[in-house]
């Protein structure tokens, strides 16, 4: 039986003031710590000025450690439509961003990821890095954004190698 090919896989956890990013490896059915930050923008800064810092963050984080593969967290509807807006626009400069580097960003919803992680669609922040950390040892948490972010991407391996089996059945 052949063995699978390793992926190191960006998760995105997107957000205009905080937008979160883990990096890990799959091989086989490992999964191991690469890096991880938060990308912090000003709030006084114009909305296409902090838009472009994600950017450029983002890809600094692709330059450095060329990941095969990007993850997501999908937009939810806060009760404030203006929050949920300013969360599209920071979560579309972090697609295109993927996008322009040839990764078609897969997206989970924050629910599916708590779920994944954590067993329960609505764990906290403070669950679901406890449980990132269990699963991934190694891993420096730098905040919870980059916590959320870790969670994204291992929410990926774990739907994307069930899809790829239901697919090969």
């Amino acid at each position: 039986m052949a063995k699978n090919k390793m992926n190191i896989i960006l998760g995105i956890d997107p957000g205009l003031g905080h937008t979160g990013w883990g990096v890990i490896r799959r091989q086989d059915n490992k999964l191991s710590f690469i890096a991880c930050g938060t990308i912090s923008s000003k709030p006084k800064d114009s909305l296409a000025h902090r838009l472009l810092f994600i950017k450029d963050g983002l890809q600094d984080v692709i330059n450095k450690h060329s990941p095969d593969q990007c993850a997501i967290e999908e937009t939810f509807v806060n009760k404030n439509p203006l929050s949920s807006l300013k969360l599209g626009h920071a979560r579309g400069a972090a697609i295109l961003t993927c996008s322009l580097n040839g990764l078609n960003p897969y997206e989970y919803a924050a629910t599916l990821v708590k779920k994944t992680i954590v067993g329960a669609g609505r764990a906290d922040k403070s669950q679901i890095a406890m449980m990132v950390k269990t699963l991934l040892p190694k891993a420096a948490i730098t905040s919870e954004d980059a916590a959320d972010a870790l969670a994204v991407a291992i929410c990926h391996c774990q739907h994307n190698t069930m899809n790829k089996l239901l697919e090969s059945a």
